[in-house]
């Protein structure tokens, strides 16, 4: 059946028909106004049930035309920007820069579109594209719905005595308004039989009155709800499909089936699975709120416990950065890297599934409402050091470089054993190993942000490291990278670090907790290595692999001191030194060298259940 010009139609087992459609409209220099010819259904056996529509060209208004109501009403607009671009590149966004989208249901009528140039567009034509000469009309997903259609109605069939079904004189007439198949006969109320013969209907009051009205209550009232869960479930594996599409599902396929490290522990996830998951993603299984989403806590049916991410926002920018995060995390494996378990792709926002991390993030813990936190100074460093592998790793020593570009401490979890996992990777970028940086579009968090980079667009590995010497001053400082300042003002962290370096000693800025835990020439040392990553020029920075390397000699130091094998952190003999006085910070006592080799799952909780994993966007982003 022909459905347009340049059309077809697939015939399926389904009163649903996919069809294409495809018309293009030359455009000529100077004529601003164009019509395309009318489409509609091929008779009416046909219902256009669902339809979008896209729509390229070069600076127009699209305006769509209702014979029937003989008005004209505006649909969506194009641009034409400077550079080339492809009729293909264009209609695969569609975001009305060359190319727009029309979204309609239950358009019996089929459609006709006007094009009219935008004013002051024609000067700005870009005529090296090709697609300023004409105006293609192309179906994105369009579906017929197809109906019986070949039977009388009642008004018909009754001005016909000879055909008439309805013989009985106690019967009457109805049409079936939605299938458009025909008319129906039925007794009239009080009335029982067949309508189509002479006599059929009767009165009767017994007990086949009240059996049959029994009877075909129940049978309609099952025969609908088995129609609409039947409709209704069609309609849901259908917008499942839509949604797999829209969130480049084939790609992800290709993705993890050509990649053999990837296929081994990434899982494209069904809704239901996720459902079931999360008791249908019940608001008492959210334990992270942020400004880009939330997070569920989910246990699968292999009784693995995970974090279930699900952003709010429906955009094709936090698609493809969706796409972005499964990409590198499907690629690397990391002890001290949250592990994705895989993603689902049949919903309208996709859902990224993690290892569930129970303590929370380093920020949550370092700026909670209690005075103290529950992370000794050696935990720190311990997290300070693991949080730098994972950095260097993906800097230098995963098969291609990743620059992470969103280092801060709320995106340093910390699971069952306070172990660090740097996590969230929506805004990272894969770099090849003979690039030095990338020109991106600065995005970053406040306070966080490298500004060598914010001022060139420039990013490079040095740019996580400067990210990394903010976190390193919140363990020093115990203050938020944007905090209060005892005035009222806001002030930035970094700044106030950095001159209250050059006006007094640093055992003066750092917290009283640090202070009492950690020597003088340990404080110094951090603060050295803080200042280091915090220079202006990323040229003057450490490597996150040379960070890695002082905290960990830091480390080996501290557990020296205290008789500790750093190769497995295990108590040898604590080392007995006089009790400290106030004035002398240089000695270790033996209760710090106890609480150096107190294992992590030993320190005491820091959250509630509600509170044990926050949302991985903690702090907002720019």
């Amino acid at each position: 059946v022909a459905a347009g010009h340049g059309s077809g139609i697939e015939v399926g087992w389904s009163p649903e028909i996919s069809i294409s459609y495809t018309e293009t409209v030359p455009v000529r220099s100077g004529v601003d106004v164009y019509n395309m010819s009318s489409w509609s259904p091929p008779g009416r056996s046909f219902l256009l049930f669902d339809a979008s529509i896209n729509v390229t060209g070069c600076g127009f208004d699209v305006y769509m035309l209702d014979h029937d109501l003989n008005t004209t009403s505006k649909v969506c607009s194009t641009t034409c920007p400077g550079g080339e671009i492809t009729e293909t590149m264009a209609m695969q966004n569609c975001n009305d820069t060359w190319c727009c989208s029309v979204r309609f249901f239950f358009n019996f009528n089929g459609f006709q579109f006007s094009f009219v140039r935008r004013r002051g567009e024609e000067g700005r034509v870009n005529y090296t594209s090709p697609l300023w000469n004409k105006i293609s009309v192309t179906t994105d997903d369009a579906i017929l719905l197809w109906y019986v259609a070949d039977q009388q109605r009642c008004a018909d069939a009754e001005a016909d005595v000879a055909t008439y079904a309805c013989l009985s004189s106690n019967s009457s007439c109805t049409d079936n308004d939605f299938t458009y198949s025909g008319y129906q006969c039925y007794c009239d109320g009080g009335y029982v039989g067949n309508p189509y013969v002479r006599g059929g209907c009767s009165r009767d009051k017994g007990i086949i009155i009240g059996l049959s009205s029994g009877f075909g209550v129940l049978f309609l009232s099952l025969s609908g709800v088995f129609i609409v869960h039947k409709w209704k479930s069609h309609i849901r594996r259908q917008m499942r499909r839509k949604y797999f599409r829209k969130n480049q599902g084939l790609l992800l396929e290709q993705l993890i089936s050509s990649d053999e490290n990837a296929s081994d522990k990434t899982r494209i996830f069904s809704v239901e699975e996720l459902e079931k998951a999360t008791d249908n993603f019940h608001q008492t299984r959210i334990v992270g709120r942020g400004g880009h989403g939330m997070v569920y806590k989910g246990i699968l049916s292999d009784q693995r416990v995970v974090a279930i991410k699900k952003s709010k926002v429906i955009e094709q920018g936090e698609i493809n950065q969706f796409i972005n995060e499964v990409a590198i995390l499907s690629q690397i494996n990391h002890r001290n890297i949250v592990k994705l378990f895989g993603c689902c792709l049949e919903t309208e926002v996709p859902l990224l599934v993690y290892d569930f991390i129970p303590n929370g993030s380093l920020y949550g813990i370092l700026h909670s409402d209690s005075n103290t936190s529950c992370l000794s100074w050696d935990d720190c460093i311990r997290i300070a050091l693991e949080a730098a592998g994972a950095l260097s790793y993906l800097h230098s020593a995963a098969s291609i470089s990743v620059f992470h570009r969103d280092v801060k401490s709320s995106n340093i979890l910390l699971d069952g054993n306070y172990t660090a996992k740097v996590a969230d990777f929506g805004a990272s970028r894969l770099v090849s190993i003979d690039q030095t940086h990338i020109v991106t579009n600065v995005q970053g968090t406040f306070g966080y942000l490298d500004r060598e980079y914010y001022y060139t667009g420039q990013l490079n590995e040095k740019s996580d490291v400067y990210s990394f010497g903010v976190v390193l001053i919140e363990l020093l400082l115990r203050r938020e990278p944007i905090f209060t300042s005892e005035s009222g003002s806001k002030q930035n962290l970094s700044n106030y670090f950095l001159s209250g370096l050059k006006a007094r000693p640093v055992t003066e800025i750092v917290a009283a907790q640090v202070l009492d835990e950690a020597t003088e020439e340990e404080i110094s040392s951090v603060a050295s290595l803080a200042e280091m990553c915090l220079r202006l020029r990323g040229e003057d920075r450490p490597t996150m692999k040379h960070v890695e390397m002082a905290l960990r000699v830091l480390q080996t130091e501290r557990l020296k001191l205290c008789h500790v094998d750093p190769g497995n952190a295990q108590e040898k003999e604590p080392l007995l030194t006089p009790a400290r006085e106030k004035d002398s910070s240089d000695q270790l006592v033996a209760s710090d060298c106890v609480n150096a080799n107190l294992a992590s799952e030993n320190m005491k909780p820091c959250y509630s259940f509600e509170q044990e994993f926050m949302s991985y966007d903690g702090v907002s982003r720019l």
